[in-house]
């Protein structure tokens, strides 16, 4: 499913799913899966499941520290997809103890950046106002990722999505998702110079929305 500001791939088994599939993080389409492979084996990454053909190409299933299973795949022929929007970014849930050495070996696989480290962020942003917790972003080819380390108390719906949206009005994109049946798990709430929510799709689809503050 294309959207102006991110994918969504949709499976629909008519089996139950086979073990490791449905608990991977994100998926990644790279140029050269051996390439990828070789670099992400040699980067720290658990190989899952080797690659393995697909109909429309080739993919894998590797884990970063942490436990972070991450997708990676290729197409026999190159997609053309628009350009998107805004630019998505992959959620990833670690403890404190993982953190550090995921976004090492993460972002030396995707020649990546950190953005920011913040080693105190609002609690708001997982649920618990009265605390803090160390939020990492990074930034690659690959798109955005943070990196949320905490102790894993989270309350219902955190921890569960995977994507954060970028839309340019928070308000109208919840109010046209409600319309067309999706629930607001969390309400609208402002940190980090974003306004946020989270909210659910039919079939279960747990995603983080947020929009610039100051727009």
């Amino acid at each position: 499913v294309l959207t102006p500001v991110g994918t969504v791939s949709v499976f629909g088994f008519k089996t139950p799913i086979p073990y490791p599939f449905c608990a991977e993080r994100t998926g990644y389409l790279v140029t050269d899966l051996d390439v990828a492979m070789k670099s992400a084996r040699a980067h720290g990454a658990d190989v899952v499941v080797d690659t393995f053909p697909d109909p429309i190409g080739r993919d894998a299933i590797i884990r970063w520290p942490g436990g972070v299973n991450m997708q990676l795949y290729w197409h026999t022929e190159a997609p053309h997809y628009d350009a998107l929007e805004t630019v998505p970014e992959n959620r990833v849930y670690v403890s404190p103890e993982s953190a550090d050495t995921l976004v090492r070996d993460f972002v030396a696989f995707s020649h990546g950046k950190i953005v920011s480290d913040v080693r105190r962020a609002p609690g708001i942003e997982i649920g618990r106002p009265n605390d803090t917790y160390r939020r990492i972003r990074i930034e690659s080819g690959f798109g955005k990722m943070t990196v949320l380390a905490t102790d894993g108390h989270l309350p219902y719906p955190f921890g569960r999505e995977m994507t954060g949206y970028e839309v340019r009005d928070l308000a109208a994109t919840l109010k046209q998702a409600q319309a067309a049946g999706v629930t607001v798990l969390v309400p609208a709430f402002t940190s980090d110079g974003r306004d946020a929510a989270l909210v659910q799709f039919p079939g279960g689809y747990v995603a983080e929305i947020h929009a610039d503050a100051a727009r």
